[in-house]
């Protein structure tokens, strides 16, 4: 077995300030692009620890192998990735448990998230397609899921618009919650009056609000 190395934030189990209904753990890995230790993930990792979740991040070994020798490499193709995800689910058998990536990591997890039977899946920034490519369409799977997904996407996202996205055959288990003027790390334009905290922000909210929905 791979060993992993894990980054922690958020409440200890025996704090007992926090709720039953607040101990749950996310489990939460990166994109393709960047390691798990981001501002990004920096953020929605210690934004969502002080909620009083569990939150544990961890790096494919792709993305581990970058940060041992600095040279860049692309992502492991799915049934790989896939295979890592699960043994980093079976290590964290407490639930309710949450499954959570940015982008890559957020596909892989929808992707898993039925067969390993947790409680939830958060995707941020769904790729559902390849930029400029919109007609290949990386949501077969999503069509069918039974496991709550909550998918949150920037509204000028090019992985993935509302007027594409409106048209896909999805899941009725699959909410979308659309971050005003977002790319794909949910960032706004200057212009647009808004910023990356406000984006994100809202996010962390939207994420509270589906836990608690789907773990009551």
């Amino acid at each position: 077995m791979t060993s992993i190395h894990f980054l922690h934030n958020g409440p200890e189990n025996d704090q007992e300030e926090v709720s039953d209904t607040d101990r749950t753990t996310i489990l939460f890995a990166h994109g393709s692009g960047a390691p798990m230790d981001t501002d990004f993930m920096n953020y929605f990792a210690e934004k969502l620890g002080r909620s009083g979740h569990h939150i544990i991040r961890f790096e494919f070994p792709f993305m581990a192998e970058r940060r041992a020798t600095g040279k860049k490499r692309p992502p492991d193709r799915a049934p790989k990735l896939l295979e890592f995800w699960q043994q980093v689910i079976d290590q964290h058998p407490q639930r309710p448990l949450y499954i959570m990536g940015k982008s890559l990591g957020g596909r892989m997890a929808s992707m898993i998230a039925d067969e390993m039977s947790v409680t939830g899946t958060i995707c941020l920034g769904y790729p559902f397609h390849p930029p400029g490519k919109p007609e290949n369409t990386r949501t077969a799977h999503l069509e069918n899921t039974q496991t709550p997904c909550l998918i949150i996407q920037g509204t000028r996202d090019p992985f993935g618009k509302p007027d594409e996205v409106e048209h896909y055959d999805l899941s009725d288990k699959i909410r979308i919650y659309w971050s005003e003027n977002g790319n794909h790390n949910l960032t706004p334009r200057k212009k647009s009056g808004r910023t990356d905290e406000q984006n994100w922000s809202e996010a962390i909210g939207s994420i509270n609000e589906f836990i608690n929905e789907t773990n009551s």
